[in-house]
């Protein structure tokens, strides 16, 4: 569609900009749920060597890494994957709430290749990362501009979308630990 047809549809965006966020992150997160827990538990002891600065605790967190509650805590980030994707397609991909997750997305998708710069190896996420996240964010923002409702994004806003994906990820991992917990405890 052109820009013209764009702003002829009133400026609002297809389902593939919109839903294709929840499906992006469902490619992304397949590779993370399969790799995480043995990928950490196989690395931690050379990644502990070669960054001593890094704390002990964020060591022993990464090799306890449990396969249930790491794919049940990727299951709750679906459900705020899914509300944002559905927000944008409500709104025509106006939604700010849409547009901060498509925004965490991508640069989600560059921290993992930083990582993988940084270990000098594979690390989860980096294969889908240059496959799927980052072309995605960036067709999907094309879109979104194309319509004519993408957001001015500025440095804070890239930094607030950041922080929306960290917030999600700790409140999702907190909550798969508690409910699997209480699982345990009734059962």
């Amino acid at each position: 569609m052109s820009r013209g047809e764009m702003a002829a549809s009133g400026g609002r965006v297809g389902v593939g900009v919109t839903f294709g966020l929840l499906a992006a992150w469902a490619l992304h997160d397949a590779e993370e749920v399969a790799m995480v827990p043995g990928w950490a538990q196989g690395r931690v002891p050379e990644l502990r060597e070669r960054f001593p600065g890094v704390p002990e605790r964020v060591w022993r967190r990464l090799e306890s890494i449990d396969r249930r509650e790491f794919t049940t805590a990727v299951a709750g980030m679906g459900v705020v994957v899914a509300a944002a994707a559905a927000a944008g397609h409500r709104t025509g991909g106006r939604s700010a709430f849409y547009q901060a997750a498509l925004n965490g997305f991508g640069l989600h998708g560059v921290v993992h290749l930083a990582q993988a710069a940084a270990v000098r190896a594979y690390t989860p996420g980096s294969v889908t990362s240059p496959l799927v996240v980052i072309p995605f964010a960036l067709w999907a923002r094309g879109r979104l501009r194309d319509a004519g409702v993408l957001r001015p994004t500025r440095p804070r806003d890239a930094a607030r979308g950041l922080a929306l994906a960290a917030v999600a990820t700790a409140g999702t991992h907190m909550l798969a630990r508690r409910l699997l917990r209480e699982r345990r405890t009734v059962s």
